[in-house]
């Protein structure tokens, strides 16, 4: 039993407000758990109780004591209610976050992942084990991001890379699994062999056997000469097999005896022929699904999926899209107002980074001139409609604050990170800019 808390929590705001009447939909199983995925104590656990309060800090007498030197004395209050976990913060010098922005008091569930300082803690069940520790470098091979799940992702690639198994990419379109394979293939050591691609999308089913395969010559009518399939192509390299889910059912069984046996059969060919690839699929549905439904065989499917790496889609981790700007842009390319960057940031990009990258590129040839890319350039005319779903006074202040961020965040990287100077291109005292700083959770060394 935690000893009381000496934090009381605030009166609720409206956000909070809201937050607390839709939260019908907040399960919180009967065992809980608070993980430390980064920060100085990765790894501890405190296990929760129901109608418990729990009292977060760097001192010695709290429940769970941080070493974090960014981490207040009485830093949070964690509260486990029937119908979800509290969250407040007691007035900490350097503030809480949730999915990047700065709260008072929230209410989630399990899977919430709370940034205090510079340690990170996500509520989890009590039956699931200790998360993938997240990675401390941004980028994957040409995967990039800091977010809590792409840096998770990251260790589990690195991981995986190393050894020989399969690895099933799942990801909405545009999430960049051709590029996760790509890495993947770079970190392994195959990586000297080719990296084939077979899109089973693009090709007609007829079609599809004679590719993967290959095919002998005279196996039908065309077929003059011979054929290397996919298999043979990939030999002692990667195959990447782009939407599995779109395999014909009557191939499944080949492509497993493909990969359990490293053996591949020619189309109209008297023998099997010997190969040495390792496989990665990706697919944008639910395979589970579909193994329910009998489109996809239960056997390929657990063969397939030793190694699932989860590309999360860009509206999910919208604390990634100003580094992505950077990247795609590039060091010489035009520079992006705080305003464009804001849009950017408040867009949920259902073509996810391909289709931020085509909006990028497309703004980029209009900026020419101007050298510089705002929201003209990018042509997006003004607040989404969805938004006017929201208050006036909450979509104002959500916009108020991206662009506030957007606005420190470029302007601290003009100045290289040196805060002062920062000040002076911004034409605001230095006191101000460590309050705007504060209040977005930005770190000067960060930038």
């Amino acid at each position: 039993m935690a000893r009381p808390v000496q934090c009381h929590a605030p009166m609720m705001t409206n956000a909070a407000r809201t937050m607390e009447d839709d939260a019908t939909g907040i399960v919180v199983p009967p065992a809980l758990k608070l993980v430390v995925l980064s920060g100085p104590d990765a790894g501890r656990v405190l296990k929760l109780d129901e109608g418990q309060r729990y009292l977060i800090g760097s001192a010695t007498d709290r429940a769970l004591v941080l070493r974090d030197p960014k981490v207040s004395r009485r830093h949070l209050e964690i509260e486990v209610l029937g119908d979800g976990v509290r969250i407040t913060d007691c007035e900490s010098r350097n503030g809480s976050f949730h999915e990047g922005a700065r709260f008072r008091e929230i209410l989630v569930g399990t899977g919430a992942v709370i940034r205090v300082g510079d340690s990170e803690l996500q509520l989890l069940s009590g039956e699931r084990g200790v998360p993938m520790p997240a990675a401390d470098s941004d980028r994957f091979g040409g995967l990039v991001g800091r977010s809590l799940s792409m840096r998770q992702l990251f260790t589990l690639l690195s991981r995986a890379a190393v050894s020989d198994v399969p690895i099933l990419v799942r990801g909405e379109t545009g999430t960049g699994k051709e590029v996760c394979a790509e890495a993947v293939h770079a970190r392994s050591q195959r990586a000297q062999g080719p990296f084939v691609v077979f899109d089973c999308a693009a090709v007609p089913p007829a079609l599809i056997e004679s590719e993967l395969f290959g095919h002998a010559r005279g196996a039908f009518t065309g077929a003059h000469t011979a054929r290397d399939g996919a298999f043979v192509q990939a030999h002692t390299g990667t195959l990447f097999i782009d939407e599995i889910g779109e395999l014909p059912l009557e191939l499944q069984p080949r492509l497993l005896r493909a990969i359990d046996r490293q053996q591949v059969k020619p189309l109209g060919a008297a023998g099997y022929r010997e190969v040495d690839v390792r496989v990665v699929a990706a697919t944008h549905r639910d395979l589970r699904e579909e193994v329910h439904a009998k489109r996809f065989r239960e056997d390929l499917f657990h063969r397939l999926t030793v190694v699932q790496a989860l590309l999360p889609p860009l509206r999910k981790r919208k604390e990634d899209i100003p580094h992505l700007v950077r990247e795609l842009v590039g060091p010489s390319g035009p520079e992006v107002s705080p305003a464009a960057l804001a849009l950017l940031t408040e867009h949920d990009w259902p073509g996810n980074v391909r289709e931020l990258r085509n909006v990028l590129e497309r703004a980029r040839s209009l900026a020419l001139k101007s050298g510089m890319l705002t929201p003209t350039e990018l042509g997006f005319e003004g607040v989404a409609v969805d938004e006017t779903r929201e208050g006036f006074h909450a979509a104002k202040d959500r916009l108020i604050a991206t662009w506030e961020r957007g606005w420190v965040t470029e302007l601290l990287k003009r100045a290289k990170g040196n805060v002062s100077r920062a000040a002076r291109l911004g034409q605001l005292d230095r006191v101000s800019l460590h309050r705007l700083m504060k209040k977005h959770g930005i770190n000067a060394r960060d930038e």
